[in-house]
Protein backbone atom coordinates (compact mmCIF):
# COMPACT_ATOMS: atom_id res chain seq x y z
CA UNK A 1 0.00 0.00 0.00
CA UNK A 2 1.42 3.37 -0.94
CA UNK A 3 1.22 6.38 1.34
CA UNK A 4 -1.47 8.93 0.54
CA UNK A 5 -0.61 12.60 0.96
CA UNK A 6 -3.16 15.41 0.97
CA UNK A 7 -2.83 19.10 1.74
CA UNK A 8 -1.62 19.46 5.32
CA UNK A 9 -2.00 15.74 6.06
CA UNK A 10 0.39 12.81 5.81
CA UNK A 11 -0.81 9.25 6.15
CA UNK A 12 1.48 6.22 6.13
CA UNK A 13 0.84 2.51 6.66
CA UNK A 14 -0.11 1.97 10.30
CA UNK A 15 0.53 5.61 11.21
CA UNK A 16 -1.95 8.04 12.71
CA UNK A 17 -2.88 11.17 10.78
CA UNK A 18 -0.74 14.21 11.53
CA UNK A 19 -1.30 17.81 10.52
CA UNK A 20 0.98 20.70 9.89
CA UNK A 21 0.10 23.55 12.23
CA UNK A 22 -1.47 26.56 10.57
CA UNK A 23 0.50 29.36 12.21
CA UNK A 24 -1.44 32.59 12.13
CA UNK A 25 -0.01 36.07 11.72
CA UNK A 26 -2.66 38.59 12.69
CA UNK A 27 -2.98 42.16 11.43
CA UNK A 28 -4.05 45.47 12.90
CA UNK A 29 -7.61 46.80 12.80
CA UNK A 30 -7.72 50.37 11.52
CA UNK A 31 -10.53 52.18 9.74
CA UNK A 32 -12.63 49.04 9.53
CA UNK A 33 -9.88 47.19 7.65
CA UNK A 34 -7.09 44.80 8.58
CA UNK A 35 -3.80 46.31 7.35
CA UNK A 36 -0.36 44.96 8.05
CA UNK A 37 1.80 47.08 10.29
CA UNK A 38 3.57 49.85 8.42
CA UNK A 39 6.75 48.65 10.12
CA UNK A 40 6.48 45.19 8.57
CA UNK A 41 7.24 43.71 12.00
CA UNK A 42 5.48 41.07 14.05
CA UNK A 43 6.12 39.39 17.40
CA UNK A 44 5.35 36.04 18.94
CA UNK A 45 2.38 35.67 21.26
CA UNK A 46 2.64 32.84 23.78
CA UNK A 47 0.23 31.35 26.28
CA UNK A 48 0.57 31.50 30.06
CA UNK A 49 3.02 28.60 29.90
CA UNK A 50 5.19 30.15 27.23
CA UNK A 51 3.90 28.03 24.35
CA UNK A 52 3.55 29.66 20.94
CA UNK A 53 0.04 30.77 19.97
CA UNK A 54 0.37 33.11 16.99
CA UNK A 55 2.20 36.08 15.55
CA UNK A 56 0.77 39.55 16.10
CA UNK A 57 1.54 42.72 14.17
CA UNK A 58 3.97 44.99 15.98
CA UNK A 59 2.41 48.41 15.56
CA UNK A 60 4.44 51.56 15.03
CA UNK A 61 4.17 55.33 15.39
CA UNK A 62 2.88 55.53 11.82
CA UNK A 63 0.17 52.95 12.58
CA UNK A 64 -0.93 55.03 15.56
CA UNK A 65 -1.13 58.12 13.36
CA UNK A 66 -3.18 56.23 10.77
CA UNK A 67 -5.55 55.02 13.49
CA UNK A 68 -6.08 58.57 14.78
CA UNK A 69 -6.83 59.78 11.24
CA UNK A 70 -9.40 56.98 10.83
CA UNK A 71 -10.96 57.72 14.22
CA UNK A 72 -11.25 61.44 13.44
CA UNK A 73 -12.84 60.73 10.06
CA UNK A 74 -15.45 58.47 11.70
CA UNK A 75 -16.23 60.80 14.60
CA UNK A 76 -18.77 63.11 12.97
CA UNK A 77 -20.91 60.28 11.65
CA UNK A 78 -20.81 58.25 14.86
CA UNK A 79 -21.44 61.23 17.16
CA UNK A 80 -24.22 62.40 14.85
CA UNK A 81 -26.07 59.10 14.88
CA UNK A 82 -29.01 58.76 17.21
CA UNK A 83 -28.35 57.42 20.69
CA UNK A 84 -30.88 54.67 20.05
CA UNK A 85 -28.95 53.59 16.95
CA UNK A 86 -25.65 53.49 18.86
CA UNK A 87 -27.30 51.26 21.43
CA UNK A 88 -28.47 48.92 18.67
CA UNK A 89 -24.97 48.77 17.20
CA UNK A 90 -23.34 47.95 20.53
CA UNK A 91 -25.94 45.29 21.20
CA UNK A 92 -25.14 43.75 17.82
CA UNK A 93 -21.49 43.45 18.91
CA UNK A 94 -22.65 41.45 21.92
CA UNK A 95 -24.63 39.18 19.60
CA UNK A 96 -21.58 38.50 17.43
CA UNK A 97 -19.45 37.85 20.51
CA UNK A 98 -22.02 35.36 21.74
CA UNK A 99 -21.76 33.52 18.43
CA UNK A 100 -17.98 33.28 18.85
CA UNK A 101 -18.11 32.41 22.53
CA UNK A 102 -16.08 29.19 22.19
CA UNK A 103 -13.20 31.02 20.52
CA UNK A 104 -13.19 33.76 23.14
CA UNK A 105 -13.19 31.19 25.94
CA UNK A 106 -10.28 29.29 24.40
CA UNK A 107 -8.24 32.47 23.92
CA UNK A 108 -8.94 33.81 27.40
CA UNK A 109 -7.94 30.45 28.87
CA UNK A 110 -4.70 30.36 26.90
CA UNK A 111 -3.86 34.00 27.54
CA UNK A 112 -4.70 34.24 31.22
CA UNK A 113 -4.24 30.64 32.37
CA UNK A 114 -7.80 30.33 33.69
CA UNK A 115 -9.75 27.15 34.25
CA UNK A 116 -12.43 26.55 31.64
CA UNK A 117 -15.34 27.38 33.92
CA UNK A 118 -13.68 30.62 35.04
CA UNK A 119 -12.87 31.57 31.44
CA UNK A 120 -16.50 30.98 30.47
CA UNK A 121 -17.61 33.25 33.31
CA UNK A 122 -15.21 35.99 32.18
CA UNK A 123 -16.47 35.83 28.59
CA UNK A 124 -20.07 35.95 29.82
CA UNK A 125 -19.25 39.05 31.86
CA UNK A 126 -17.59 40.70 28.86
CA UNK A 127 -20.65 40.08 26.66
CA UNK A 128 -23.00 41.22 29.40
CA UNK A 129 -20.96 44.40 29.82
CA UNK A 130 -21.44 45.28 26.16
CA UNK A 131 -25.19 44.84 26.69
CA UNK A 132 -25.06 46.97 29.86
CA UNK A 133 -23.42 49.89 28.08
CA UNK A 134 -25.66 49.44 25.03
CA UNK A 135 -28.63 49.95 27.31
CA UNK A 136 -27.23 53.27 28.52
CA UNK A 137 -26.82 54.77 25.03
CA UNK A 138 -30.24 56.46 24.90
CA UNK A 139 -30.44 57.22 28.62
CA UNK A 140 -27.25 59.24 29.16
CA UNK A 141 -28.80 62.54 28.09
CA UNK A 142 -31.67 62.21 30.55
CA UNK A 143 -29.46 61.17 33.47
CA UNK A 144 -26.48 63.47 32.85
CA UNK A 145 -28.29 66.47 31.36
CA UNK A 146 -31.44 68.40 32.05
CA UNK A 147 -33.15 71.71 32.70
CA UNK A 148 -31.16 73.86 35.14
CA UNK A 149 -33.06 75.79 37.85
CA UNK A 150 -32.05 79.39 37.07
CA UNK A 151 -33.92 82.60 37.80
CA UNK A 152 -34.59 84.61 34.68
CA UNK A 153 -36.68 84.88 31.52
CA UNK A 154 -34.94 81.98 29.82
CA UNK A 155 -34.53 78.22 29.80
CA UNK A 156 -31.10 76.92 30.77
CA UNK A 157 -30.55 73.41 29.38
CA UNK A 158 -27.43 71.26 29.68
CA UNK A 159 -26.74 68.19 27.54
CA UNK A 160 -23.75 65.80 27.36
CA UNK A 161 -21.73 65.54 24.16
CA UNK A 162 -18.81 63.26 23.18
CA UNK A 163 -15.28 64.58 23.61
CA UNK A 164 -13.89 63.34 20.27
CA UNK A 165 -11.06 60.89 19.61
CA UNK A 166 -10.02 58.93 22.70
CA UNK A 167 -6.83 56.91 23.13
CA UNK A 168 -7.06 53.83 25.34
CA UNK A 169 -4.27 51.70 26.77
CA UNK A 170 -6.06 48.41 27.33
CA UNK A 171 -5.45 46.50 30.56
CA UNK A 172 -2.43 44.21 30.37
CA UNK A 173 -3.84 41.41 32.52
CA UNK A 174 -7.55 41.22 31.75
CA UNK A 175 -7.37 40.53 28.04
CA UNK A 176 -11.10 40.60 27.26
CA UNK A 177 -13.22 41.76 30.20
CA UNK A 178 -10.85 44.64 30.98
CA UNK A 179 -10.69 45.55 27.31
CA UNK A 180 -14.48 45.72 26.97
CA UNK A 181 -14.68 47.66 30.24
CA UNK A 182 -12.54 50.49 28.83
CA UNK A 183 -13.70 50.52 25.19
CA UNK A 184 -17.51 50.29 25.53
CA UNK A 185 -17.89 53.34 27.81
CA UNK A 186 -15.89 55.44 25.34
CA UNK A 187 -17.90 54.65 22.21
CA UNK A 188 -21.39 54.46 23.73
CA UNK A 189 -21.68 58.25 23.91
CA UNK A 190 -20.39 58.91 20.38
CA UNK A 191 -16.63 59.06 20.82
CA UNK A 192 -14.28 57.16 18.54
CA UNK A 193 -11.31 55.26 19.95
CA UNK A 194 -7.75 54.18 19.24
CA UNK A 195 -6.89 51.17 21.40
CA UNK A 196 -3.43 49.85 22.18
CA UNK A 197 -4.14 46.26 23.20
CA UNK A 198 -2.53 44.18 25.92
CA UNK A 199 1.04 43.58 24.79
CA UNK A 200 1.40 39.96 25.88
CA UNK A 201 -2.28 38.95 25.63
CA UNK A 202 -3.62 40.48 22.41
CA UNK A 203 -5.53 37.53 20.93
CA UNK A 204 -8.94 38.21 22.54
CA UNK A 205 -8.66 41.81 21.34
CA UNK A 206 -7.90 40.61 17.81
CA UNK A 207 -10.95 38.36 17.87
CA UNK A 208 -12.99 41.28 19.20
CA UNK A 209 -11.84 43.34 16.21
CA UNK A 210 -13.17 40.60 13.93
CA UNK A 211 -16.48 40.74 15.80
CA UNK A 212 -16.57 44.51 15.32
CA UNK A 213 -15.81 44.17 11.61
CA UNK A 214 -18.68 41.71 11.11
CA UNK A 215 -21.20 43.70 13.14
CA UNK A 216 -22.70 47.12 12.40
CA UNK A 217 -19.92 49.27 13.89
CA UNK A 218 -18.83 51.81 11.25
CA UNK A 219 -15.21 51.61 10.17
CA UNK A 220 -12.95 53.88 12.20
CA UNK A 221 -15.12 54.01 15.31
CA UNK A 222 -12.90 51.43 17.02
CA UNK A 223 -9.27 50.96 15.94
CA UNK A 224 -7.01 48.35 17.57
CA UNK A 225 -3.21 48.31 17.49
CA UNK A 226 -1.15 45.42 18.78
CA UNK A 227 2.50 45.86 19.71
CA UNK A 228 4.89 47.13 22.35
CA UNK A 229 3.15 49.46 24.78
CA UNK A 230 6.35 51.36 25.60
CA UNK A 231 6.91 52.07 21.90
CA UNK A 232 3.45 53.18 20.78
CA UNK A 233 1.82 54.65 23.91
CA UNK A 234 3.90 57.88 23.96
CA UNK A 235 2.78 58.73 20.42
CA UNK A 236 -0.88 58.24 21.25
CA UNK A 237 -0.54 60.29 24.44
CA UNK A 238 1.20 63.19 22.68
CA UNK A 239 -0.83 63.20 19.46
CA UNK A 240 -2.49 66.59 19.16
CA UNK A 241 -5.63 65.24 17.50
CA UNK A 242 -6.36 62.88 20.40
CA UNK A 243 -8.75 64.61 22.80
CA UNK A 244 -8.56 62.27 25.79
CA UNK A 245 -6.73 59.19 26.97
CA UNK A 246 -7.40 56.32 29.35
CA UNK A 247 -4.14 55.07 30.91
CA UNK A 248 -5.65 51.91 32.45
CA UNK A 249 -3.09 49.61 30.87
CA UNK A 250 -0.08 51.74 31.77
CA UNK A 251 -0.04 50.49 35.36
CA UNK A 252 1.22 47.00 34.47
CA UNK A 253 3.05 47.67 31.19
CA UNK A 254 6.80 47.07 30.99
CA UNK A 255 8.93 50.16 30.49
CA UNK A 256 6.01 52.57 30.76
CA UNK A 257 5.61 55.48 33.17
CA UNK A 258 2.00 56.59 33.30
CA UNK A 259 3.21 59.89 34.75
CA UNK A 260 5.28 60.57 31.64
CA UNK A 261 2.29 59.71 29.45
CA UNK A 262 0.10 62.11 31.43
CA UNK A 263 2.73 64.82 30.98
CA UNK A 264 2.82 64.18 27.22
CA UNK A 265 -0.98 64.35 27.12
CA UNK A 266 -0.94 67.74 28.82
CA UNK A 267 0.64 69.35 25.76
CA UNK A 268 -2.81 69.83 24.23
CA UNK A 269 -4.90 69.67 27.40
CA UNK A 270 -6.21 66.14 26.95
CA UNK A 271 -8.57 64.65 29.44
CA UNK A 272 -6.68 61.90 31.27
CA UNK A 273 -8.06 58.93 33.19
CA UNK A 274 -5.28 57.71 35.44
CA UNK A 275 -4.70 54.09 36.46
CA UNK A 276 -6.24 53.00 39.74
CA UNK A 277 -4.06 53.78 42.75
CA UNK A 278 -1.36 56.41 42.77
CA UNK A 279 2.26 56.78 41.77
CA UNK A 280 4.27 53.56 41.68
CA UNK A 281 1.41 51.79 43.46
CA UNK A 282 -0.91 52.16 40.46
CA UNK A 283 -2.65 48.88 39.70
CA UNK A 284 -5.34 47.56 37.41
CA UNK A 285 -8.74 47.44 39.09
CA UNK A 286 -10.96 44.41 39.53
CA UNK A 287 -12.77 44.49 36.20
CA UNK A 288 -15.34 41.95 37.36
CA UNK A 289 -16.96 44.51 39.65
CA UNK A 290 -20.20 46.11 38.47
CA UNK A 291 -19.31 49.30 36.59
CA UNK A 292 -20.74 52.76 37.06
CA UNK A 293 -20.90 55.74 34.70
CA UNK A 294 -17.58 57.27 35.74
CA UNK A 295 -15.74 56.05 32.64
CA UNK A 296 -18.55 57.33 30.44
CA UNK A 297 -18.60 60.79 32.01
CA UNK A 298 -14.80 61.05 31.79
CA UNK A 299 -15.12 61.40 28.02
CA UNK A 300 -18.11 63.71 27.82
CA UNK A 301 -18.40 67.49 27.51
CA UNK A 302 -21.42 69.39 28.77
CA UNK A 303 -23.03 71.93 26.45
CA UNK A 304 -25.35 74.48 28.05
CA UNK A 305 -27.92 76.35 25.95
CA UNK A 306 -29.78 79.48 27.08
CA UNK A 307 -33.15 80.02 25.39
CA UNK A 308 -35.39 83.02 26.04
CA UNK A 309 -38.94 82.50 27.25
CA UNK A 310 -41.88 84.78 27.89
CA UNK A 311 -42.80 85.86 31.36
Amino acid sequence: MSATVSAGTTRGPGAADTRVDVRKTYKLYIGGKFPRSESGRSYEVVDHRGRFLANAAQGSRKDARDAVVAARAAFAGWAGSTAYNRGQVLYRVAEVMEGRRAQFVAEVRASEGLAERRAEAVVSQAIDRWVWYAGWADKLAQVLGGLNPVAGPYFDISAPEPTGVVGVLAPQGSSLLGLVSVVAPVVVSGNTVVVLTSEQRPLPAITLSEALATSDVPGGVVNLITGRTAEVAPWIASHRDVNAIDLAGAAAADGVSWGDLELAAAENLKRVVRPAGAGSDAVEPDWSRTPDLSRVTSFLETKTVWHPKGR
